[in-house]
C-alpha cells in the first residue's frame, strides 16, 4: 500500500512524527487503559474480540487507520496461536514499541485466566454437588449448539470450491475414522496449499478471514499514527533475533528444567511439553485443536473425563479472553487429579499457569520476530494457498470434535468398535440423556432460528441445567 511506503514528503513526516518520539499523541498510561477495556470486552470468540478492537482502536480512538488494521490482521491469521490477541499485540507494539506489545498481549488474556482459573476451583472443589453440576450440565448442551455453529460459519467462509470441499473431508476422514494426528493434518493442508499456491492454482487463491465493520473507513493518513511506518516498525533483523532468542528461553526454559528435575513421567512436564507443541499448530483457532487435546487428554494421559472437556470449553465461553483457554483447565485437572507429593489445589494452579505460560508466549515470539517484515509477506501466494487448505482442512477437524462433543454430550455410555483398521466410538442408545437433547435442541433453536447471542445462549442453558438438576434431585 503507498500509505505504508512513506515514499512522499508527508509520508517522510509522518514516518518521524510516529517513530522515535511517539508523537502520535497516545501517552502510554492511556493505552493500558484503552487495553484495559478491550480485554474486559473480548467476549464471543475471535470475530467478536476483532470487532471490538476494531470499534475501540480504529473508530473511536482513531489510533491505527482501516488498511494498517487489516493489514495487521492479515499477518495474525497466517500464525499460530489466537489471532485476536496476537492483533493486540502487534497494535500495542505499533503504538508503544515492545512494551506496549507486552502489555496489550498480558492484559488481553489476564482476565479469562482468573476467571477460568476462579471457575476451575469451582469445579474441582464442588464439580459434584447438584446446582454446580447442573450449571456444567446446561453449558455443556449448549456448548454443543456453538461448535455446530463453528462448522457452519467457517464452512461457509473457507470451502468456496471442490478442491477446499475435498480438503475438508479428507481432513474428517483421517481424524475420525484413522485417528491421525491433528498436528500432521495441518501439517499435509499446509504444505498441498503452499505447493498449490505456488504453482498459481485457483482453487489456493480462495482464501478466506475477517472483515472490517462496515461504515466509514478511517484513512492510514486520518490516523492517530498517521501512514508512515515508525522508525521502531522497521525491518531490523538483531532486534528480532535479540527478542526472539529472549522469548524462545522464556518459553523453553521452563519445560527444559522441569524434564531434567522430574523426568517425562511427571504431569508438570507432559503438560509442558504438550501445550508447546499445541502452541505451534494451533492454526484455525482453538476448536481445530480441541478434539485432538481432548483426545490426548482423556485417552492417553487420564487428565480428564470424556465429557469434562465439554466443561472447560463451557467456562472458556462465557469469560474473556481467547477460546484456547480452555487448555488451562485442561492442565488444571491433569495436574489435580495427580499432584505426586505438592496439594493437589497447589499443583493445579501450577499447572494451570504452566499451560498458560507454553500457550501465550509464544504469540508473542511470532509477532515480535515476524512484524517488522510483514511486507515482505504481504501478497505472499505460496502462504495465502497454505492458509487457504489449513482453513479448510480446520473445517473437517471440527466437524469431527462437534461429532465427538455430541456422542459424550448426548449420551452417558459410548462403546469404541473396531472394523478393520478403522475405530469408531458408538453410541449405546439405551444411555441417551433426553435433558441434554432437550438442551442442545433449544439452543441450537436459539442461535439458528432467533440468532440469539452465544453469551446469552449459553447462560440461559446453565440456568436452565441448574434449575433441572434441582427439580429431579
Amino acid at each position: 500500500m503507498a500509505e505504508m511506503t512513506g515514499s512522499t514528503p508527508a509520508g517522510e513526516t509522518a514516518e518521524k512524527d510516529a517513530g522515535e518520539g511517539h508523537h502520535h499523541g497516545v501517552a502510554f498510561a492511556d493505552a493500558f487503559r484503552v487495553w484495559l477495556r478491550v480485554a474486559a470486552l473480548s467476549f464471543g470468540g475471535p470475530a467478536g474480540q476483532i470487532a471490538v478492537m476494531h470499534r475501540i482502536v480504529v473508530d473511536e480512538k482513531r489510533w491505527i487507520g482501516e488498511h494498517r488494521f487489516l493489514h495487521a490482521l492479515n499477518y495474525c491469521m497466517l500464525l499460530p496461536g489466537p489471532e485476536a490477541q496476537q492483533l493486540a499485540i502487534y497494535i500495542g507494539w505499533l503504538m508503544h514499541r515492545t512494551l506496549g506489545g507486552l502489555v496489550a498481549g498480558i492484559l488481553f488474556v489476564l482476565p479469562g485466566f482468573l476467571s477460568i482459573l476462579g471457575l476451575s476451583y469451582i469445579y474441582a472443589a464442588y464439580g459434584n454437588v447438584g446446582i454446580v453440576a447442573g450449571l456444567f450440565f446446561g453449558l455443556k448442551a449448549a456448548v454443543l449448539a456453538v461448535v455446530v455453529q463453528a462448522v457452519i460459519r467457517i464452512g461457509g467462509r473457507a470451502l468456496k470450491n471442490r478442491v477446499m470441499v475435498g480438503i475438508a473431508a479428507a481432513a474428517f476422514i483421517a481424524i475420525f475414522f484413522l485417528h491421525v494426528p491433528f498436528p500432521l493434518i495441518v501439517l499435509a493442508a499446509g504444505i498441498a496449499g503452499f505447493l498449490g499456491g505456488r504453482l498459481g492454482l485457483a482453487a489456493f487463491q480462495a482464501g478466506g478471514g475477517h472483515k472490517a465493520g462496515s461504515g466509514p473507513v478511517l484513512s492510514d493518513a486520518e490516523s492517530a499514527l498517521g501512514e508512515g511506518i515508525p522508525a521502531h516498525a522497521r525491518p531490523n533483523l538483531a532486534w528480532s533475533l535479540r527478542m526472539s532468542a529472549v522469548l524462545l528461553a522464556l518459553w523453553i526454559v521452563p519445560v527444559a528444567a522441569l524434564y531434567l528435575a522430574f523426568g517425562p513421567g511427571n504431569v508438570l512436564t507432559e503438560i509442558g511439553l504438550f501445550f508447546s507443541k499445541m502452541a505451534v499448530v494451533t492454526f484455525g483457532g482453538a476448536y481445530a485443536v480441541l478434539a485432538y487435546v481432548a483426545q490426548q487428554a482423556v485417552q492417553h494421559f487420564g487428565w480428564l473425563k470424556p465429557g469434562e472437556m465439554l466443561d472447560g470449553l463451557g467456562m472458556a465461553e462465557t469469560t474473556p479472553g481467547p477460546l484456547i483457554m480452555v487448555v488451562q483447565f485442561v492442565g488444571f485437572m491433569g495436574a489435580y487429579r495427580d499432584p505426586g507429593a505438592l496439594n493437589p489445589m497447589l499443583a493445579a494452579t501450577l499447572a494451570a499457569m504452566l499451560t498458560t505460560w507454553v500457550t501465550f508466549v509464544p504469540c508473542f515470539l511470532w509477532i515480535f520476530l515476524g512484524a517488522p517484515f510483514i511486507e515482505k509477506l504481504r501478497g505472499n501466494v505460496a502462504l495465502a494457498g497454505a492458509m487457504s487448505a489449513i482453513t479448510a482442512a480446520v473445517v473437517g477437524v471440527i466437524l469431527n470434535l462437534a461429532i465427538w462433543f455430541g456422542l459424550h454430550t448426548l449420551f452417558a455410555e459410548v462403546a469404541s468398535v473396531s472394523l478393520g483398521g478403522l475405530r469408531l466410538d458408538i453410541p449405546v442408545l439405551q444411555s441417551a440423556v433426553p435433558a441434554a437433547m432437550a438442551l442442545s435442541a433449544a439452543a441450537a433453536i436459539a442461535i439458528f432460528r432467533f440468532k440469539t447471542s452465544v453469551i446469552t445462549t449459553l447462560l440461559a442453558c446453565a440456568i436452565s441445567g441448574m434449575l433441572w438438576t434441582l427439580a429431579v434431585g
